[in-house]
């Protein structure tokens, strides 16, 4: 097992009771090109019960797996709560949550607020703490127009979900999780964004 070493913590890590959502992981980008003709098929369903996380390298059988360019944004949070408020201000039905493409969707959690804060927060599913370091905004894409609804591009700004680098390897599964982030952004980070 793999593991980066830690940055020193003043306070205990505060724990929030979070539900994963969903997990993805695909082997292909299926949204590249121009969004007027499509995204790329998936060559198998990207909705995943449980991923395996390696530190420094990301999610195995993720297009981002091992690669330099993304070592530090290998994997994406998003805030269940931060889709379903953007459907609600469209005035749309919900999404699904895999099209918005992001690893980890968790309901619970304000994970925007992570953002550029390079704090160091683990998650559980019950197979031991998984730790990242949350690194920028995870900005949508034009994409989200096509896939998601017209206007979800723009709604979608500043709750699109964190990029986060993988400083642990572990096991996530789809269900009940704990969210440990540092004390001082605990409060924030508890309250979903909506």
């Amino acid at each position: 097992m793999q593991e980066i070493a830690a940055q020193d913590a003043t306070e205990a890590p505060v724990g929030i009771a979070v539900e994963i959502v969903e997990l993805v992981a695909s082997p292909v980008h299926a949204y590249e090109g121009r969004p007027a003709d499509g995204p790329r098929p998936d060559p198998e369903d990207p909705r995943q019960d449980r991923i395996e996380v390696r530190a420094g390298l990301g999610v195995v059988g993720d297009r981002y797996f091992n690669h330099a360019a993304h070592r530090r944004a290998a994997v994406t949070l998003l805030s269940a709560e931060a889709l379903e408020a953007v459907a609600t201000d469209l005035g749309v039905p919900r999404f699904d949550p895999v099209l918005a493409r992001r690893t980890i969707v968790l309901r619970g959690a304000a994970v925007d607020a992570l953002a550029g804060t390079g704090a160091e927060f683990t998650l559980d599913s019950g197979d031991g703490r998984v730790r990242f370091r949350a690194h920028r905004a995870a900005h949508p894409c034009r994409w989200m127009d096509v896939v998601l609804a017209p206007g979800a591009f723009k709604a979608l700004r500043g709750r699109g979900g964190v990029r986060c680098e993988p400083l642990s390897d572990g096991v996530l599964r789809r269900g009940a999780a704990t969210l440990a982030v540092p004390a001082e952004l605990a409060a924030v980070v508890a309250r979903p964004a909506l």
